[in-house]
């Protein structure tokens, strides 16, 4: 029996497997996802993700950029195959769901070998041995959990972007996104934190490392 208190968040999720497949269309392309129950949106694209994925920057120079709280891969996989130069990885403290963003780099990225990589761990802390920054960061963070872990993340942001980089990220305006607004503008160094879009009752934002 699935336990109630489950998450998608969860490293080793016990609901029963079931094997899925969702084909959406992202940025005029068609992609195949494989999905496993016991990740998040694991029948659709849910909507906040395909509004980031709308509307992020994607590099065209060659760049290191990472898809933080993957799932399944959809954020990290469009980067991948719309910037066919850069280095990409992907990080989900959920084992199921980096074992669907693996078999979905196999699927739908040519040439991924040693430019798209995907670890299993809880926000940065599989890149703590790791001397990397980057570009760019893009995530839609599982607020469900509360506020206080994505908050974290926004103060470490700063050490892993490089001179000139940005962090992405989408919030459902009901989940907080006024508030997380207020919170980054007296948080981080610079005041360069903006919105970029606000559609179906999600918020895109962007922060620019100076």
């Amino acid at each position: 029996m699935e336990r109630k208190d489950q998450h998608y968040y969860t490293q080793f999720p016990d609901a029963k497997l079931k094997i899925y497949t969702v084909s959406p269309s992202l940025r005029k392309h068609l992609y195949v996802f494989k999905t496993v129950t016991g990740i998040y949106s694991y029948k659709k694209i849910d909507l906040g993700t395909k509004i980031l994925i709308e509307q992020m920057t994607i590099p065209n120079d060659p760049s290191v950029i990472l898809d933080l709280g993957c799932g399944y891969g959809p954020i990290g996989i469009v980067l991948g195959y719309e910037s066919p130069d850069s280095k990409v990885y992907l990080i989900d403290i959920n084992k199921r769901a980096t074992w669907c963003a693996n078999e979905n780099v196999k699927l739908n990225i040519p040439n991924y070998k040693k430019r798209v990589f995907v670890f299993s761990g809880n926000y940065f802390e599989p890149l703590k041995n790791k001397d990397l920054k980057f570009d760019g960061i893009y995530t839609n963070p599982p607020l469900r959990q509360g506020r206080k872990d994505f908050l974290h993340v926004c103060n470490e942001i700063t050490h892993y972007l490089k001179p000139k980089g940005f962090f992405q990220f989408v919030i459902k305006k009901k989940m907080g996104a006024p508030f997380i607004l207020r919170h980054l503008r007296t948080s981080l160094p610079t005041n360069e934190i903006t919105v970029i879009c606000k559609r179906s009752g999600f918020w895109v934002f962007n922060y620019f490392q100076d």
